[in-house]
């Protein structure tokens, strides 16, 4: 991929992740005005602000086929376009619009979502802390802009200007990659043949992506809660609308550096596990400190901050890092995305709920202390060196293998294929077990094609 390629795929990625949190944290600080427009009761608020996390989960496994037959950029176009059809429904003075375009731009997300780490394994692989960091940043930022200024706005115009104006960021994405689509169309066309040789073995009988998709659930499940339902237990706690909502958008943005920070320290990192650790310690001592010391609310609500803003990160960082190659990132991002957002997705309406049952926001904060549990095991799981694989073997390393040998995601390789055997020495699915690669002087017969470790130097680990 020659530099104008590659700049050119920056700028798309820089434009399509500023499109994958503002349309969801831009509806909690003004679910109320919606609900008075609407005339919408508890029940259905508490629906509206699940509904853009389980189209997370629901729409995240149409990525990876969609993307192997039309290719990667004219599905991130096809996002973009639902993203902007979303935002713009949601204007139209209808309650069904409002559900349908919330659930327009839920879909579009999910796919950007899903594909997001993919095309940095692909276009980016030098260099994935890095780049997976300037995703999680941009999120972040443009998260924590949408919800900061959502009432300014609102109170300004109204709440249809404060939805309309994230519908910009995804018609200036759309002529870009609508380029890159065409590009990549003609490259296509015009490279010959290869047949991928990647595995295309089911990553359900995964240990490893099992863990990936919890933890993914779990940290995702926490953080929608606290978008969805902080300005509301703010105000309990006797805040006025604008200061709970520019909570929110502070909570939002002391993450953002971390964001940025914490992908390229775990990209640096053969064993993730400290920052893991790192991570449930911040979240205990913030969601203690809302529940027993609520004086001190802006404190908690920074260290929620710091807390959040790297579990998320560090939960995607994760799909990348746990991956040998752009296909596998693709398919692993669509599973726990898929499985991690529909778990993700039951947490603001359950949390909602049962507020409604006891009147009172200490149950929930307990339940949230709780899910520190699962959230560390499944932590500690993922963040292990390895690669995801059926049965997952025995640890490899997670170094990426050499731009020249990656394959991309939609199965075409970039390179010939006889250059493969390098990318598969990273991190394999072994077609056949008797000739899996044993490593450190082990002995079995690497098979056809494959040089014995002791001949490349330093084995870098199993088939996985």
């Amino acid at each position: 991929m020659n530099r104008t390629t590659r700049i050119r795929v920056l700028i798309g990625l820089v434009l399509l992740t500023l499109n994958l949190r503002a349309a969801i944290t831009v509806m909690s600080p003004v679910l109320g005005d919606l609900q008075g427009s609407f005339g919408l009761s508890g029940s259905a608020v508490s629906v509206l602000a699940t509904l853009p996390i389980l189209c997370l989960g629901v729409f995240a496994p149409l990525a990876p086929p969609v993307s192997r037959r039309i290719g990667v950029e004219l599905t991130t176009v096809g996002a973009l376009a639902l993203i902007t059809a979303g935002i713009l429904l949601r204007l139209l003075p209808s309650t069904p619009a409002l559900f349908a375009g919330t659930v327009l731009a839920g879909a579009g997300i999910a796919i950007g979502n899903v594909l997001t780490p993919a095309i940095i394994k692909r276009h980016f692989a030098d260099r994935t802390g890095l780049f997976t960091g300037l995703a999680m940043t941009l999120m972040a930022l443009s998260g924590a802009v949408a919800a900061g200024t959502a009432v300014p706005l609102e109170e300004a115009a109204d709440w249809r200007t404060a939805l309309a104006v994230w519908a910009l960021p995804a018609i200036l994405a759309l002529p870009v990659w609508g380029a890159l689509a065409l590009h990549g169309r003609t490259r296509r066309e015009s490279a010959p043949a290869h047949p991928s040789r990647t595995p295309h073995a089911s990553l359900l009988r995964s240990p490893l992506a099992w863990s990936v998709t919890a933890f993914l659930g779990v940290v995702s499940l926490m953080f929608y809660v606290l978008v969805a339902w902080l300005p509301a237990i703010m105000r309990d706690h006797g805040y006025d609308a604008a200061d709970a909502g520019t909570m929110v958008s502070v909570m939002l943005t002391v993450g953002i550096p971390l964001g940025f920070a914490v992908p390229v320290w775990a990209a640096r990192l053969c064993d993730q596990r400290p920052l893991v650790l790192a991570v449930i310690v911040l979240k205990l001592v913030s969601l203690g400190g809302l529940l027993v010391a609520p004086g001190a609310d802006w404190v908690w609500v920074c260290l929620l901050g710091l807390a959040t803003g790297s579990a998320f990160p560090l939960a995607m960082t994760l799909l990348t890092l746990r991956s040998p190659n752009p296909l596998i990132a693709a398919r692993l991002s669509g599973m726990a995305q898929t499985g991690g957002y529909l778990v993700a997705g039951a947490g603001p309406l359950a949390i909602g709920l049962l507020h409604s049952l006891t009147h009172s926001w200490n149950g929930p904060l307990l339940l949230l202390l709780a899910l520190a549990v699962p959230e560390t095991l499944f932590g500690l799981v993922s963040a292990r060196p390895g690669c995801a694989g059926p049965g997952d073997g025995h640890p490899v390393s997670p170094r990426t293998p050499p731009a020249s040998s990656r394959e991309g995601i939609d199965g075409e390789q970039s390179v010939p294929g006889a250059l493969q055997a390098e990318a598969d020495s990273f991190c394999l699915v072994p077609v056949d077990a008797a000739r899996a690669v044993v490593v450190d002087g082990g002995h079995p017969d690497p098979g056809p094609g494959r040089t014995e470790p002791g001949k490349r130097g330093r084995a870098r680990g199993w088939s996985g």
